[in-house]
């Protein structure tokens, strides 16, 4: 039985003694660290430097740093309201600032996407790995400490705990660390309660990992709020890749979607698609889409409402998903049985009864005579009532009369009709790995009922990006699979980029994108969906982020499936590298589509008489906007998914982001000077000026940012 300590800077103390003081500690990635326990060991460790810490994990989460002063005085009041007295990871001030101890190393293999560009130390110390062998790898490094955040229920001998949020990685390295305590390694496995983390039941709870538990820390001073990441905005562009990706979603299928505006832009049309049928038809009707596209979406996805429903697989269970989840979305049960789980892709409508008997026998999932192991399993997924046991030859049914233990004979059959489940049990509709988003999310899944709750099931990664050591039973699960996930940059060539520039700074990591991509071309019928936007604007340059060739690739080529951008869908399965440069230059920004289409036909990738089809010669941002109005802004909301913003900050947030996308630093100090000579009405935006400390500016400072914010607010103005 774990040790019970309320203090984690005592549980510190007694890891440092368990440990002689060398700890490699191995924490599971994002919202799960126990961060004042980490913080109690990374303290001793700056005050002794006899105490070695090393720290594996990923995705180490910390408030935003604002770029400018500007910013600054927008974030700040933000950052204090949403995340509160949340505490901060002493470890990755110092990481960002290239300040660690000596005697303190921090290796990661996922960063808060763009965070640590600046640190040498966290980009000397990242590890390339895929999400799937990170459990593998963490322990060949010899990690002997493993710490985690835990959710609890109930009190006293009632009370269980969950390892809620995180047991992706955990699952599969506690095996690998029993294995190492049981030869004789000194492991020490910590759990620091936090009672606001939602409980997740299934594979989540701790079950028999309770009593490999070293230490259980209840420490109140822990209590403080859960890192959240709000909402961002979902840009015009996002919108419309989302849309066109929405359409590529098959009823009854498969959904995996990453964090991010994109994946809620997906979301967001996939309900429209759903509640405003019509609408949704209408508006995809107005990109005149071309007939190949129209046959791709009859083909791979759809454009009507979900009959049949969807199953959710993804390693990041996001606020997104679970809003598929509550609108009956997500809804498609899977089955930890294989036979049971064919039984049901056969059947729209998979309900107990002797016909549902019948073909589980046929499949060999039972037989007859029902040995008891075989009669349990048919209670414990609901097929038939509780109470019927296996005597001898004979079945005793719940009424204390008995059938002939023969699956043919009339009278069994008759009485089985009668004792059927009323449903099927053991449904799984959402399997996640680990979850992250805004607090609202956390809230709901805190409300959950029992019912729903129990057709989640939190689980490891690697039965969720792999299909190893169960291929069979996720084969049929996984029934259409849509993969759809993001890149900041892909080439005319079908390469995607998206954890790392050219220059060999890691922006954020693989994580499972590769192990989802690789799924998608083994399981029959999934697609590997690739979402990016086809240009981005950064001080009023705009740039392509559709290139001929790129430094470095995350996805390779020769795994190219399908990708969208807000022009459409260039699907690339199988294509030849002609055929595939078409694709891509139909769903680039045509303001760089001629020089695209040149550099492809001096590489000798496209015939030289080639001519982009009129339909994609106009693919730009007014183009956008035009379907826009005619659709209607309803269509278009910024913040789809909710928002921790108020009307104030998504004005302010409009301008700010208006100012850092499009005006350059030469122009920077002419846009000033322009500001402080030009007349603004402060009092129509007297709110935002209050709101950033602006209303009644102190010198010519405070002027100037006034002036130049009054300008990026009235640039976008409705």
């Amino acid at each position: 039985m774990p040790e019970q300590l309320d203090d984690a800077f005592k549980a510190a103390d007694r890891v440092i003694e368990l440990t002689g003081g060398d700890i490699r500690l191995g924490l599971p990635l994002g919202l799960g660290k126990p961060n004042r326990l980490v913080n109690a060991l990374y303290r001793r460790a700056q005050d002794d430097a006899s105490i070695r810490l090393d720290i594996y994990t990923a995705l180490s989460l910390g408030r935003p740093a604002a770029g400018s002063d500007l910013e600054r005085r927008f974030l700040e009041p933000f950052a204090d309201r949403v995340f509160g007295d949340y505490e901060e990871l002493d470890y990755l001030h110092a990481l960002r600032k290239d300040q660690l101890p000596d005697n303190v190393r921090v290796f990661e293999f996922f960063f808060q996407p763009g965070s640590l560009l600046r640190s040498e130390s966290a980009q000397r110390r990242y590890i390339s790995v895929n999400y799937t062998h990170a459990a593998r790898d963490i322990n060949a490094r010899g990690v002997n400490v493993v710490a985690q955040m835990l959710a609890v229920e109930g009190e006293g001998d009632a009370r269980r705990y969950s390892f809620a949020c995180n047991p992706e990685v955990t699952l599969e390295l506690l095996p690998m660390l029993k294995a190492r305590r049981d030869a004789g390694e000194t492991i020490v496995a910590v759990g620091q309660v936090h009672h606001d983390l939602p409980f997740m039941g299934n594979d989540a709870e701790l079950g028999r990992w309770y009593d490999e538990m070293d230490i259980v820390i209840d420490d109140p001073k822990a209590q403080t709020r859960l890192f959240s990441t709000p909402n961002m905005p979902v840009s015009l562009q996002d919108h419309f890749v989302g849309l066109h990706a929405s359409a590529l979603v098959r009823d009854g299928g498969t959904l995996q979607i990453g964090i991010g505006a994109l994946g809620d832009a997906l979301v967001h049309h996939t309900r429209r698609r759903e509640q405003y049928n019509q609408d949704y038809r209408r508006l995809l009707d107005a990109l005149e889409l071309p007939e190949a596209h129209r046959e791709l979406i009859g083909r791979e996805g759809g454009d009507r409402p979900f009959e049949l429903g969807l199953y959710g697989c993804s390693e990041m269970m996001t606020h997104g998903l679970l809003r598929l989840i509550d609108d009956g979305i997500i809804r498609r049960p899977v089955y930890d049985w294989k036979a049971l789980q064919a039984e049901c892709l056969k059947h729209a409508n998979c309900v107990p009864g002797l016909e549902l008997i019948d073909g589980l026998r046929r499949r060999r999932g039972i037989r007859s005579p029902l040995p008891p192991e075989h009669l349990k399993r048919l209670t414990d997924f609901g097929v038939l009532r509780r109470g019927i046991t296996v005597e001898g030859n004979r079945l005793r049914l719940p009424n204390d009369d008995s059938v002939p233990n023969d699956l043919d004979h009339p009278d069994t059959r008759e009485a089985l009709e009668t004792w059927r489940g009323d449903s099927l049990n053991g449904g799984i509709i959402m399997h996640g790995g680990f979850f992250l988003g805004p607090a609202a999310f956390y809230q709901r899944l805190r409300e959950l009922d029992a019912e729903l709750r129990g057709k989640i099931n939190m689980t490891r990664v690697n039965q969720i990006n792999d299909l190893y050591g169960g291929e069979e039973l996720r084969v049929l699960q996984r029934r259409d699979a849509r993969f759809v996930n993001t890149a900041f940059t892909v080439t005319l060539l079908g390469a995607a980029v998206s954890d790392q520039l050219d220059d060999g700074r890691v922006l954020s990591g693989v994580g499972g994108q590769y192990n989802f991509v690789s799924q998608a071309h083994e399981l029959p019928g999934a697609r590997s969906i690739l979402m990016t936007r086809a240009w981005r604007e950064r001080g009023g340059e705009a740039a392509s982020n559709v290139l001929f060739s790129y430094a470095h690739n995350t996805i390779p080529r020769h795994l190219r499936d399908i990708v969208i951008t807000e022009y459409g869908i260039a699907d690339l399965r199988g294509k030849t590298d002609e055929e595939v440069v078409m694709a891509m230059l139909n769903v680039a920004d045509s303001r760089f589509q001629v020089e695209l289409m040149e550099q492809a036909q001096q590489a000798g990738k496209l015939r030289h008489d080639y001519r982009i089809p009129e339909r994609f010669r106009h693919n730009n941002p007014d183009f956008l906007r035009r379907l826009k109005a005619e659709a209607g802004a309803d269509a278009f909301p910024d913040f789809p998914l909710g928002t921790d913003f108020d009307d104030t900050e998504q004005r302010l947030l409009k301008g700010l982001t208006w100012l850092k996308e499009t005006v350059s630093q030469k122009d920077y100090l002419k846009l000033a000077r322009e500001a402080l000579l030009h007349d603004h009405d402060a009092d129509a935006h007297a709110d935002e000026l209050k709101r950033m400390g602006l209303h009644e500016p102190d010198g010519i400072r405070e002027r100037l940012y006034q002036r130049l914010l009054l300008t990026a607010l009235d640039a976008n103005r409705g």
